[in-house]
């Protein structure tokens, strides 16, 4: 007798906590704080699903979980000039306009 199985294991978000809390290990762009639940598919379809452990960042763009340890410290910067808080990748500053 022959038996054919196709399924897995896999992760879900449940829940966002928090929007835009880092950036992914993998692409780079912008990653989300969530719970998750851990998912037992058989063929395609989710059969079991439990919580995961503890909140992980989660990559909309490439779909990966990574614990929050991973993920690269955000740095803002200040404008010297109006003393407002501007993002690291801009060359201007959108408030006042003068060169950072």
């Amino acid at each position: 007798m022959f038996f054919f199985f196709a399924g897995g294991l896999g992760q879900q978000v449940r829940q966002v906590l928090k929007s835009n809390a880092g950036k992914c290990i993998r692409c780079g762009s912008e990653a989300d704080l969530v719970d998750y639940d851990k998912v037992l598919k058989l063929f395609f379809v989710p059969v079991w699903r439990w919580p995961g452990k503890d909140p992980v960042l989660h990559c909309r763009d490439c779909d990966l979980f990574f614990p929050q340890s991973l993920s690269p410290p955000i740095f803002l910067s200040r404008c010297r000039f109006c003393d407002r808080v501007v993002e690291p990748e801009f060359r201007f500053c959108p408030f006042c306009g003068s060169s950072l």
